[in-house]
């Protein structure tokens, strides 16, 4: 029986009993090694992810002082009257400080607000109302703490004013004045931080009517349609006495257009869906921004920006506050009322806002002469564009 068992298993058979061992032993050991190897590829690529949420996450300083100062004011500031709507207060500063901010004007001591915008996210994430805040408007600027620990007296000033006074703070607490609207968050961007975020996107298409020869902006661009970069897209939206009627109102639209288009370009699926694309865009939107301190880390700005993904282009609106000539100097602004009123009321209590074209109301900023006596009042319209606008037009 030995013999015959032994026979059984003689030589040919113990040879492929053998074969099929070995076969069994490389497949357990090359399945180790693609295991291990899939679990070093997972760990490597959650290290570089790490890395740039990290790199990311740090780019953004946090305005600790503007927060400390707003919480000493706490008792004097509006409440928030609807739940889940934001009001976030985005300042464009026109600081020389910082890298590649000097070159674009010498003599300008401290900082002041070359572009404000009151920026409203509706409650259910349906719309984004984007205000304009005339730099040259004359409002009521509170006392407000100094770089040098001292504070200021009130005054009646231009509204850039406040910003070089106090910061972002004192511009808070201004805009809270004029609107009674609650400043939920806030974000200062330098020029740089602006021509970066258009570079990353590898510029902003705009159609020009005239050719453009601009010394003072540095900008020298032939009529048509073209893709400014991003040197070329901050003097666009700064220039004013080569562009339009060189009001300030009149470069506010240009800027409002011009950041519709942004809007376009950065959520289209080139840049959304191109990691290689989506990085530059991200690192240039934080690398020189201040916010405040709930905003300033990749969490909370998503937090806040995940709702409006799916916020249609023509409901991304951007306009200006109702405003004009001061009536003691014409270089000066003044709100137009009761529109303006009408405007801060509508956002306070986040109900619909309604932009269009120049020629589609009675008066700037007034109500639609639209809607029937017996019907519901009409929300007013005033006078703006949306991020579905065509730049050329």
């Amino acid at each position: 029986m030995s013999d015959t068992a032994g026979n059984s298993h003689g030589p040919g058979a113990g040879s492929t009993a053998t074969g099929d061992g070995l076969i069994r032993r490389q497949r357990r050991r090359w399945v180790r090694v693609t295991a291990v190897s899939a679990a070093a590829l997972v760990l490597a690529a959650s290290g570089i992810g790490w890395a740039v949420y990290a790199k990311l996450d740090g780019n953004i300083t946090p305005d600790e002082a503007a927060a400390a100062e707003l919480a000493r004011y706490e008792k004097e500031r509006p409440t928030a009257l609807v739940k889940d709507a934001q009001n976030i207060l985005l300042i464009g500063s026109d600081t020389r400080a910082g890298d590649g901010n000097s070159k674009y004007g010498k003599g300008v001591v401290g900082q002041r607000s070359d572009t404000t915008i009151l920026l409203h996210l509706a409650a259910d994430r349906k719309s984004a109302t984007a205000v304009s805040l005339p730099r040259d408007l004359m409002v009521d600027i509170p006392g407000c703490l100094q770089e040098d620990g001292r504070r200021s007296d009130p005054v009646f000033a231009m509204f850039n004013h406040a910003f070089q006074v106090g910061g972002s703070a004192c511009t808070i607490r201004t805009v809270e004045k004029l609107t009674g609207i609650r400043i939920d968050h806030h974000m200062v961007v330098d020029f740089s931080g602006f021509k970066d975020m258009v570079d990353a996107v590898d510029g902003v298409e705009v159609c020009l009517k005239e050719p453009i020869d601009d010394k003072a902006a540095k900008l020298k661009l032939p009529a048509g349609r073209i893709t400014l970069d991003g040197e070329q897209a901050l003097g666009y939206v700064r220039a004013r006495k080569s562009l339009g009627n060189g009001s300030d109102t009149d470069r506010m639209e240009r800027q409002q257009l011009f950041l519709g288009a942004l809007v376009n370009k950065v959520r289209s699926n080139d840049v959304l869906l191109n990691p290689v694309k989506l990085y530059p865009v991200l690192d240039a939107a934080t690398s020189s921004l201040t916010a405040d301190p709930e905003l300033a880390g990749l969490r909370g700005l998503y937090a806040l920006v995940r709702g409006l993904r799916e916020i249609p282009t023509d409901r991304v609106q951007f306009l200006t506050v109702p405003r004009k000539s001061y009536i003691y100097d014409a270089n000066r602004d003044q709100l137009v009322e009761p529109e303006a009123e009408k405007l801060f009321g509508r956002l306070r209590d986040d109900q619909p806002v309604v932009v269009g074209p120049e020629n589609s109301q009675d008066v700037p900023g007034g109500d639609t002469a639209t809607g029937g006596a017996d019907g519901p009042s009409p929300a007013p319209t005033f006078r703006g564009n949306t991020a579905a606008d065509p730049t050329c037009r």
